[in-house]
């Protein structure tokens, strides 16, 4: 199936890296090349159409979704130098390698987190307790001394910690389903009022140590004393923009992508079924065969993250206007 290849995206924006894949974690190479030549082709996951987006000029800042930033630390130090403003969402859930097949121990990722918060700024790294997944391993009352530990553990590192139940796509439920059958545990999609319940709680503990709960894109599940989240945020970046003594103002504008999203607009370098951490519950991969597989094949001189096989051989570069 061919696709068709767009200009050069050159208006000011926000690039998000990514919700599609951990590319901090695994493509820090990739991207770092990228970022150097100045743009990336990415592939629209729906209608298969391919864009240039520009990665230096005319770019408002990064939010880069991860699990493990260890591997990232030159790539933000070349941004940063660039005069870009970054944020990190760093994931911390602390799930029983039932559910979480390849994540890097919860105490590891909160030490970097520390150290990226005290280099670039608390702004510039949010808590993801995302999603919040019952089982019988991790029951509501597991959730409330797992989440209060890692909020002790993170005060004064963050403000804010973005949380939200576990989706349940068709594909997460097959995933689901065969990681239960193998490892021998149930799953639940609670009622709304128990999801409530067990919210009321975190908020409590949360606030406790100084971070703000919010509420990622479930405006029926928000309670007393949190918010909802903006993952995607342009006042963040401004933020952080300032605590390095940066003047910047971004316009963009709140473009959710999906019903309850606050997220301002973006533009994502992601490719699905590319990411090996393994998680059970993950939106973003059908195979995790298939995404070690990428991921071992995947060439940090690429163009694309992950280039088409109906586009290999392509080497249209763009003009810079």
């Amino acid at each position: 199936m061919a696709g068709f290849v767009r200009n050069l995206h050159t208006e000011a924006m926000i690039v998000s890296a990514s919700y599609r894949t951990d590319i901090p974690a695994f493509y820090g190479a990739w991207f770092l090349t990228r970022f150097r030549a100045g743009w990336a082709k990415v592939v629209n996951p729906y209608g298969r159409q391919v864009s240039t987006i520009a990665l230096r000029r005319g770019i408002d800042g990064f939010v880069f979704w991860t699990r493990n930033p260890g591997p990232f630390g030159a790539a933000l130090a070349e941004i940063r130098a660039a005069g870009l403003p970054f944020v990190l969402q760093v994931t911390v859930t602390n799930y029983p390698r039932a559910l979480e097949t390849a994540v890097m121990d919860a105490e590891r990722i909160i030490e970097l987190m520390a150290r990226l918060a005290a280099e670039h700024g608390s702004r510039a790294v949010v808590w993801r307790y995302d999603p919040i997944l019952v089982t019988t391993l991790t029951p509501p009352d597991w959730h409330e001394a797992n989440f209060a530990a890692l909020a002790a553990r993170l005060e004064g590192v963050v403000d804010e910690v973005s949380v939200s139940f576990a989706k349940i796509y068709r594909k997460t439920e097959r995933n689901l389903a065969a990681a239960s059958r193998a490892q021998g545990f149930g799953w639940a999609d609670p009622p709304d009022e128990d999801k409530r319940s067990l919210l009321r709680g975190l908020t409590r503990a949360a606030a406790a140590r100084g971070i703000r709960l919010t509420v990622c894109s479930q405006p029926a599940l928000q309670v007393e004393g949190a918010t909802a989240s903006a993952c995607i945020d342009a006042r963040r970046l401004e933020d952080v923009a300032a605590s390095w003594g940066l003047k910047r103002i971004i316009a963009a504008k709140i473009k959710g992508n999906r019903p309850g999203c606050l997220c301002h607009e973006s533009r994502d370098l992601g490719e699905y079924d590319t990411c090996p951490h393994g998680c059970t519950y993950c939106y973003a991969v059908n195979s995790r065969t298939l995404a070690k597989r990428r991921f071992a094949e995947h060439d940090p001189q690429s163009e694309f993250l992950l280039a088409p096989p109906w586009l290999e051989g392509d080497d249209e570069s763009p003009r810079l206007l």
